[in-house]
């Protein structure tokens, strides 16, 4: 099997054999673009050295015949006294993973060949400067020698003499550190191969094993990049960027990779090799300042790229050499990019008639729309500071401000003018205000889905949970990190994209809606089937949503509407009296409140479609926790002590998520829901008033039973009947469900008997079906994901074979009953891009999710229809 191409030989469709520098350096060459000859080893060559621990006999034949045809090439010839062939060998893999694998310069120079070189070019000590090069960069790759042994060398000589910069040494200097080198390799018991066939034959193997090397499985794992992939090793003729104040070297993109702008940005070096520019050991200059210093060169430059951008249709990263005045190209690929460049760069190329709107879609990754959306730290100011410990990144952005210890403690410090950090062990319903007001919640406990993630995610507030190294005290107003102590009032730094804690304060960026990424997402509408509608409970939440698109609420808790004092206060009363009659008084006042509630919503969303879900949580949910509480309690109701506890006692439930809730609710308090009924259909009396009308959605939660469901939804409706009657006006409304439970998916056909609509509720869903607790998966999770045991965490990516299946099975059973039946998912999952392209898969209508995941589940949702669009026409 050929295991070698000249680069004449390949193109960029040959990306997984050739690697994709090797298929960009054929494509180039193909173009003809001045591109040094070379040849490429492939992926398989690279497959084949792994299983045999060596270079095998067939390689190796096919390789002397393509370094003759080199020779025979350039005129050049390997160890030639009077023109030595010089190459570089260099990583390349399928997919980009940039300085995570070796390459090693100037191979063929040794004692004899560096003064062929000097006599050959005229110029002494650019031939020792490259000699030096090869020594330092062969140690390290091949050897393991350090890099800062080197370093440490020439820094002393620099010292000594009294430089400030490589170009200060002379050719003595260089022949001192040459030596210098030598002994270094002597002291590690090693010798530098004289032959310029063995440095070769060692580099190639280096390449192939840096494959494995640690930064290399760390970058694979970070971006998802297959193990099995391989490296291609590319040997290509040197050209140098270090001959003279007429050479350099230099990367440039065809555009600003963090903006986006269309113009060729980048740096180059004059008098340098590559890794010049990238070590910071000179400041390069901006490749602007090309055009004023070698303008020729410059325009060369500008209209390459130009080709190269057309040709590949996407934003290019280049390397260059200038060798005495004349260009070559070192490497074409895509270029890497910040989330918001991708972006205007894939509506620009639209735009310019290189792409269509669809390719536009699918090349943006949905999860990188979060970084877009929430403030920075400045990266200067960031690598100033230490991470004082990690938790799970639950809420993207980056906050800074000063730590409190409790909701109240936060909110009065806030209204005195601070910018605060709430800090606790883990976080209650009520602590909602003290939330509300800070800039970032971090908690010791809790897991990605538990309360104080997810209300971090729909406020939009910056979130980091399960760090456990923070042990929060709220009693002293301290917590610890090891030996550190955090005081109330201390400044941290939070970001919720990477799960770091930092002492004091760092510079944040405030991130815009750019009008490139409201196109995209307009575009995403129009290409996908299924709708993105958010979780709201607020109409602060709700105008968020709306500024990204979103069609509506899918999902609003209305148990997150009672934690406010006054509403916390009636609530209480409710729960603690003892009969109908007494709940009569807070069921009077809660059902003003939430009248406007529902009214601000409706009006609000102006005609889109809002789903209320009628109380959920269990009602101990909402009584004291401690004896502070109990006591301030006691005392606002008039009761005692003991009153109280008794009745928190009869309320109290071994496991809560499996109790007195949901539709358990409507049937034991059947006032309550009434109540909310009857709030909502006051707003919808309003609005019609003013000339706006609604259509009511009302969700049930936890329903298990055709006969449940059924009981409930007669509850509802008669109250909306009854009301629209004495109104005299005629309202149109829906009444669906959640399916959360294992029995409602198995036995969804007859639910959807009585059910206008199914809405899944993944997080319990996916409990039940584990017998997991998302608030207590942090004790385990983490060893099952890193022992494989889950692919992974089930309340972030939806687990296909077992949730999945259930919702499948829901589905099928719920359409069968009523063909046209509406289904959504209002869970955590409904914003996770994975997920989203399962649930487009089996059919689900739409999705609900935080305001601030909306962007990501719309172009989700997008790639998902456009991707079965694809195989739909592949099989026909």
């Amino acid at each position: 099997m050929k295991q070698i191409y000249a680069f004449a030989e390949g193109n960029m469709e040959m990306r997984a054999l050739l690697g994709g520098k090797g298929a960009n350096l054929a494509e180039m060459t193909n173009l003809g673009l001045p591109v040094p000859p070379g040849f490429t080893m492939t992926t398989a060559a690279c497959h084949d050295y792994q299983q045999q621990h060596a270079l095998s006999d067939a390689l190796l034949a096919e390789l002397d015949q393509h370094l003759q045809a080199l020779e025979q090439a350039t005129g050049k010839r390997f160890d030639d006294p009077t023109a030595p062939l010089l190459v570089s060998v260099r990583s390349g893999a399928p997919i980009s993973m940039p300085g995570m694998m070796d390459t090693i310069l100037n191979i063929g120079l040794n004692d004899q060949t560096v003064q062929a070189l000097a006599t050959l070019t005229a110029d002494t000590r650019f031939a020792y400067d490259s000699y030096r090069r090869l020594l330092a960069m062969f140690g390290n790759v091949v050897y393991g020698l350090s890099e800062s042994a080197f370093d440490d060398v020439l820094t002393a000589i620099k010292q000594e003499k009294g430089y400030t910069s490589d170009l200060a040494l002379t050719t003595d200097d260089l022949k001192q550190i040459i030596q210098a080198f030598k002994q270094l390799y002597t002291d590690a018991g090693k010798s530098f191969p004289q032959s310029p066939k063995a440095q070769i034959l060692a580099a190639i193997v280096a390449v192939f094993e840096s494959w494995n090397n640690r930064r290399a499985v760390i970058y694979r794992r970070e971006n998802h990049i297959p193990e099995d992939l391989g490296t291609a090793v590319n040997v290509q003729t040197m050209v140098f960027g270090n001959a003279g104040e007429d050479s350099g070297t230099g990367v440039a993109f065809t555009r600003d990779p963090a903006t986006g702008e269309r113009a060729l940005f980048g740096e180059y070096l004059l008098n340098a090799q590559g890794e010049d520019v990238v070590s910071g050991v000179r400041t390069p200059q901006p490749v602007a300042v090309l055009h004023e210093q070698m303008p020729e060169v410059y325009d060369q430059l500008a209209a390459i790229a130009t080709t190269l951008e057309q040709h590949y249709r996407d934003m290019q990263d280049l390397e260059f050499t200038i060798e005495h005045g004349e260009l070559y190209l070192l490497q074409a690929r895509n270029g890497k990019r910040t989330p918001a460049a991708a972006v205007k760069i894939a509506v620009d190329l639209v735009n310019e008639g290189l792409i269509d709107r669809q390719e536009a879609l699918m090349r943006i990754d949905p999860k990188s729309l979060s970084d877009m959306l929430h403030p920075e730290f400045d990266p200067q100011a960031l690598a100033a500071h230490d991470v004082l410990a990690t938790g799970l990144p639950a809420s993207p952005g980056a906050a800074t401000g000063e730590v409190y210890f409790t909701a109240a403690e936060a909110k009065a410090a806030h209204e005195a003018g601070h910018q605060v950090i709430l800090m606790r062990q883990d976080t209650s319903p009520e602590d909602i205000e003290g939330m509300i007001v800070s800039q970032a919640i971090v908690t010791a406990r809790g897991g990605m889905t538990s309360h104080a993630a997810v209300v971090a995610r729909g406020m939009g507030a910056t979130g980091v949970v399960g760090m456990h190294a923070l042990s929060v005290d709220e009693h002293a107003k301290t917590a610890t990190v090891g030996d550190i102590v955090l005081h109330e009032g201390d400044w941290v730094s939070v970001d919720g994209t990477t799960g770091h804690l930092y002492r004091g304060r760092i510079t944040t960026t405030a991130a815009m809606v750019k009008e490139s990424l409201a196109t995209l997402l307009d575009w995403a509408k129009a290409a996908s089937r299924m709708g993105v509608y958010t979780n709201a409970d607020t109409p602060k939440d709700l105008q968020q949503a709306l500024t990204f698109g979103a069609d509506g609420i899918g999902l609003t808790r209305t148990e997150h509407m009672f934690f406010q004092p006054e509403r916390l206060l009636q609530m209480r009363r409710l729960i603690l009296a003892k009969d109908a009659e007494g709940r009569k008084a807070p069921l009077a006042a809660l059902e003003k409140m939430q009248e406007q509630d529902f009214y601000d919503l409706y009006r609000l969303a102006a005609g889109k479609s809002v789903t209320i879900r009628l109380l959920d949580p269990p009602l101990h949910e909402f009584l004291p926790h401690d004896l502070r509480e109990i006591n301030e309690v006691a005392n606002e109701l008039g009761l005692e002590q003991n009153q109280l506890r008794e009745r928190m006692a009869a309320l109290k439930e071994v496991n809560p998520m499996l109790g007195h809730r949901g539709d358990r609710l409507a049937v034991t308090f059947p006032d309550i829901y009434a109540m909310q009924v009857r709030a909502m259909m006051h707003a919808v009396f309003r609005l019609a008033d003013e000339g706006v009308t609604v259509a009511p959605h009302i969700m049930i939660p936890l329903t298990n039973s055709e006969t449940e469901l059924r009981w409930v939804r007669r509850l509802v409706v008669n109250e909306i009947e009854q009301m629209a009657s004495a109104k005299g006006i005629q309202v149109t409304y829906e009444v669906g469900t959640m399916i959360e439970t294992p029995r409602a998916c198995v036995t969804a056909d007859a639910i959807a008997n009585v059910a206008d609509f199914f809405s899944f509720g993944t997080n319990d869903l996916t409990q039940l079906t584990f017998g997991y607790s998302r608030d207590d998966v942090g004790s385990f999770l983490p060893a099952y994901l890193e022992k494989k045991i889950l692919p992974a965490d089930p309340f972030q990516t939806v687990d296909t074979e077992g949730v999945g299946t259930l919702m499948k099975m829901a589905i099928d059973k719920g359409r069968a009953t009523k063909s046209q039946l509406l289904i959504g998912v209002c869970g955590e999952v409904g914003g996770d891009p994975d997920s989203v392209a399962f649930f487009d898969s089996i059919g689900v209508s739409y999705v609900s999710c935080s305001p601030y995941r909306v962007p990501v589940a719309r172009l989700a949702a997008a790639q998902a229809t456009l991707r079965a669009t694809k195989k739909a026409k592949a099989r026909s």
